[in-house]
Formats: structure tokens, sequence, C-alpha cells
């Protein structure tokens, strides 16, 4: 029985960590400075990313003002409680594109190659920080410096919708995000 209990966790862990969705912050609510001196961003709402009852990851949305919108700046902030590799990252987030909607394949490949470019392997307590430039892309930050920057304006919007849209497969956590607890 204890043969089957340690299999049933190694399962559960194993699945848990395909679950990743991209980005995370390091248990403070901070941005990285860099962020911070582009923009005057201020918290908005923050939650946890569960499977199985074992934390994924945190999520912080960061806006310049109350009211959440695409058109302006603003930066989804995780903290990772499970180690990923960065293809990881990138392949869950297509996936979770495709669930909300964007279904374009040659696009969603061409994402997924960039964002495995960008997104580095993490492990508990590594944050990621992904911030919207509207109309541009979005810039990447990890250990408070630039990792990468994905030049799509398309992409923008596949890419937040993930944690955004009424879509998401995380409506619990959009809630917290978009401060509507």
């Amino acid at each position: 029985m204890k043969n089957v209990a340690m299999i049933l966790f190694i399962g559960v862990s194993a699945l848990g960590m395909t679950i990743a969705s991209s980005l995370a912050f390091a248990g403070t609510a901070a941005l990285p400075e860099v962020v911070k001196e582009s923009s005057a961003l201020s918290l908005r709402g923050e939650g946890s990313l569960k499977f199985f009852g074992l934390k994924v990851y945190d999520a912080r949305l960061w806006t310049p003002q109350k009211a959440h919108s695409a058109a302006d700046v603003f930066a989804l902030q995780l903290v990772y409680d499970m180690a990923f590799k960065g293809r990881e990252i990138a392949e869950r987030t297509v996936g979770e594109m495709r669930k909300v909607g964007y279904g374009e394949e040659q696009k969603l490949k061409r994402w997924g190659e960039e964002m495995m470019r960008v997104f580095p392997d993490v492990k508990k307590g590594d944050t990621l920080v992904g911030v919207s430039i509207p109309g541009k892309g979005v810039k990447y930050y990890s250990r408070d410096k630039l990792i990468g920057s994905i030049d799509d304006a398309e992409f923008v919007k596949a890419f937040f919708d993930v944690w955004l849209s009424e879509k998401t497969s995380e409506p619990k956590l959009r809630e917290k995000l978009l401060g509507a607890q």
C-alpha cells in the first residue's frame, strides 16, 4: 500500500509539473527595478494556481490604474513553487492559448518556438515577469534582468489571455488577478 501511495504521489507531482503556464514572482510584492523605473504600476490582484492541492505558482497583476485595460502597459508576475523546464512552460502556454480560442497552428508553432527561446528553466522561488507593451509585444524579466522579448502585437493578447480572458481555464485565478475576488 505504501508503494501505491508513493507511485500516486510521484504521478500527481509529475502531472502537476506539466501544468505550468508562464511567468513567476519571488514571494514579495515587488517588480524588477527596470520595470518599476519604466512605468508606475501598482498591484491590481493576486492569486495562486494549484493542481490537486499542490501550488504551482503565485501570480500578481500589476496595472497603472485601478481598472485593468489591455491598452495600457501592465505586468503579470509569477513566482514558481515547482521546477519546470522553459520548454514545458512554453508548451503549456501554447496549449492554454488554444483553449482560449487561438487556433491558427502556424502562429502557435512560431509563438511556442519564440517562448522556448526566451523562457528559462525555473526552480522553486524563481520569478518570471511578462510586461505587456500594447501594440508591440511582451518583455520578459527574471532576476531583475531583461531575458528577452517577443515583438508581435497579436501574441500580446494571446499570451495574456491565458490568464485574463473570460475563457481562461482558471476563472477563479482570473477574478483574483483582476481584483474581483
